[in-house]
């Protein structure tokens, strides 16, 4: 199994830590955030790791080089100066990533959830981990039903973690489904949650649940709390 680290983002609400280190760089606990990544797609016997850049793009070659070091394999996808959202970052990304199932998980979140127990064949296009809502994110994502179906609606809406196992067949005919004006653009920019939606509703999304640590790392604030938590043994 490949992985696709989302690590394209401008990280504007983390300005001015962002203003010159991508956020995916920031330290946490003594080392850059996506090393933590690094670290456990390496555990569970990932060996290709594709990370899509935009933003100081030429820092993570610098700081990661060729992945050689967790003995894994990087690859980068470099988006231009301007990122191409979630969908379209994932579509620039699939010839790297080949036609199998990858891992995806996004550059700016911290968790202890188990790589391990994600599924390498989802059984539908995707397998997504949901999380409780967190305090900056009342109106949560999406609903995860006792199926196991991630649905676009229901009585107890859950936040999607950053984290799941992808099908590249999620992307076929991805057109029908989005709406985004950047998706006419070459490369085009679009993003994932309106595919996503598109597929929940013929029950081709799976899910589940992680109810433990997992952070958002957007803000200098939130990223302050995680070294602090960390540095306290609590996650």
């Amino acid at each position: 199994m490949k992985a696709l680290i989302f690590a394209a983002g401008l990280g504007e609400r983390m300005r001015p830590l962002t203003d010159s280190t991508p956020k995916p760089l920031l330290m946490v606990a003594g080392k850059p955030l996506v090393v933590w990544h690094l670290e456990k797609l390496a555990a569970i016997g990932v060996r290709d790791v594709v990370i899509n850049t935009s933003w100081l793009a030429d820092q993570f070659p610098q700081a990661l080089g060729d992945g050689a070091r967790w003995g894994l394999r990087l690859h980068y996808s470099y988006e231009g100066t301007r990122p191409l959202e979630t969908g379209g970052g994932m579509l620039h990304a699939l010839p790297l990533l080949g036609d199998e199932p990858f891992l995806l998980v996004n550059g700016d979140i911290w968790t202890d959830a188990d790589f391990a127990r994600l599924p390498r064949e989802p059984a539908g296009l995707a397998h997504l981990v949901m999380v409780d809502r967190p305090p900056q994110a009342t109106q949560g994502d999406f609903a995860l039903d006792a199926d196991g179906l991630v649905r676009s609606d229901g009585a107890h809406r859950l936040t999607y973690a950053g984290l799941g196992v992808y099908r590249p067949q999620l992307l076929d005919d991805w057109r029908s489904h989005s709406d985004d004006a950047g998706a006419g653009e070459t490369p085009p920019r679009f993003r994932l949650a309106p595919i996503l939606r598109a597929h929940m509703a013929a029950g081709r999304i799976g899910g589940e649940h992680h109810r433990g640590q997992w952070t958002d790392v957007g803000t200098p604030q939130r990223l302050q709390e995680l070294n602090e938590s960390l540095a306290s043994g609590i996650a």
